[in-house]
């Protein structure tokens, strides 16, 4: 097998965390972490059913995610997967797959979606961190094991709401996850905005009639023909709006690497 016809597998981790006051949760205290099956439990909430992020009046179905519960809460966040991808000399630059839903609803950029019920108004931000680079441990050479040097990057953010609240403020710039562990701002609600259900997405289709660029495109194979999700039974689709970049020096192995990505929701003092 030639080197160019290598693949391998790029998946994440999802961790959403928490910081408020009106659950006892705050910076300086042990966070409730959440993976894709878990949940924080809060006397007498509710929780907001996905919405459709170009059309957020439709209710759809993404499948499970993570989520939390409380008048400010996290309903829903995309799990970033970048599939298969060739193993290239040169830069190596490789596109998410886009998000997919269960019925008719066609692909969409990944997105999280915020619902805030505080009765304060108080707004609050929405943070993302990458926990450790893109890695496998069972490469026997442990120097190797890591993609060093490879930089994941979240760009064309935008907000969207059938509500009437003032929006929050999206990071406009490409978000680089240049800096593991380190905390980047991807919105902010200030006092009064963001009230209400929010999806904040990365990329759109081009479908979409709310004048977002157009990151998506179809994954075909090698004779041209449409690659098929086999859970969602559609088209796979590929994102150009979440990309990660591995450097030439990086070694890349035929093996599946992963990550931990944690989504951060802070309630405004």
């Amino acid at each position: 097998m030639s080197v160019t016809k290598q693949t391998f597998l790029l998946s994440m981790v999802l961790i959403i965390v928490l910081f408020s006051s009106t659950f006892n949760l705050t910076a300086n205290a042990t966070p409730a972490s959440l993976n894709q099956s878990g949940t924080v439990s809060v006397e007498g909430s509710v929780v907001t059913n996905p919405i459709d992020p170009e059309n957020p009046g439709v209710p759809i179905d993404p499948g499970p995610g993570p989520s939390t519960e409380g008048p400010l809460r996290i309903d829903y966040a995309s799990s970033l997967d970048f599939g298969e991808s060739k193993i290239s000399k040169g830069t190596r630059k490789y596109n998410a797959l886009a998000q997919q839903f269960f019925g008719e609803t066609g692909p969409r950029g990944s997105y999280i979606q915020i619902t805030d019920q505080q009765a304060d108004s108080s707004g609050w931000t929405l943070q993302v961190k990458q926990e450790t680079q893109f890695t496998n441990q069972i490469i026997q050479n442990k120097k190797e094991q890591e993609l060093k040097g490879a930089v994941l990057s979240l760009d064309k953010g935008w907000a969207n709401s059938s509500g009437t609240s003032e929006a929050p403020t999206v990071t406009r710039e490409t978000i680089a996850l240049n800096s593991i562990g380190s905390a980047y701002e991807v919105a902010t609600a200030r006092a009064g905005s963001g009230k209400g259900v929010w999806t904040i997405a990365f990329g759109a289709s081009d479908t979409n009639t709310n004048n977002q660029p157009h990151t998506l495109s179809p994954v075909v194979d090698a004779s041209g023909k449409p690659v098929i999700d086999r859970t969602y039974n559609k088209p796979v689709y590929h994102n150009s709006a979440i990309t990660l970049t591995v450097p030439e020096s990086t070694v890349i192995y035929p093996v599946e690497y992963q990550t931990e990505l944690t989504w951060i929701l802070a309630k405004l003092p």
